[in-house]
């Protein structure tokens, strides 16, 4: 049976390999599109080891960064080349259906500020730039915005998992543990208040 130390430092030596930041940038594009892919956890991961020195803090947000930036205009371009359809195709009742109905409706609504805010929503990135795709927003602000989310998100996950790190310097798991436990919490947070305001809307209709 392998040891929870073992464990540990076959993962500290892959975090604080040269390649994790090619690892950070791939992980992070491929989510954009492919949601299964665990990016936060990567991220938050690589933070709690940024906390004692490596890899680098800074780089790693970089990386985040720069590959959220690229995933979302992969799926933005998917969108704009027949989102509209795989959209509609969608089944009815499913998570993934909800999903998209509600990017429609924001995005309809409240454009780029959605654009920001979705990354931190369960399914609601994938589902925003697909259908800012499909609706042929302009690819200018899509860039600023999506530039403006990308470095926020990068941001936020690394520093979840750094200050995570440094407040259990001894028990890196702990960290890693506090950082996702904190990120699902702010998830969560978001995810109950859109669900609360569109309660609202449908009462109100």
């Amino acid at each position: 049976m392998v040891s929870m130390e073992t464990v540990l430092d076959l993962l500290r030596h892959t975090v604080t390999s040269p390649w994790v930041y090619l690892v950070i940038f791939v992980v992070t594009a491929v989510d954009a599109f492919f949601p299964a892919v665990p990016a936060e956890t990567v991220v938050i991961t690589a933070g709690v080891f940024a906390a004692s020195g490596e890899p680098d803090l800074a780089a790693v947000i970089v990386a985040a960064t720069l590959g959220a930036l690229v995933g979302d205009h992969v799926s933005y371009a998917i969108g704009r080349a027949g989102g509209a359809h795989r959209l509609a195709r969608l089944p009815a009742g499913s998570r993934r259906r909800a999903s998209s109905d509600w990017a429609r409706r924001a995005v309809d609504q409240r454009g780029g500020s959605i654009l920001t805010t979705s990354r931190y929503v369960p399914g609601g990135r994938t589902a925003v730039t697909l259908t800012m795709g499909a609706l042929r927003y302009p690819p200018s602000r899509f860039l600023l915005f999506d530039a403006i989310a990308s470095l926020s998100w990068g941001a936020y996950c690394a520093l979840l998992g750094y200050f995570g790190g440094l407040a259990f310097e001894r028990d890196p798991v702990r960290g890693l543990l506090v950082g996702l436990g904190l990120s699902l919490a702010v998830t969560g947070l978001l995810e109950l208040v859109r669900w609360l305001s569109h309660r609202r809307s449908a009462t109100h209709r």
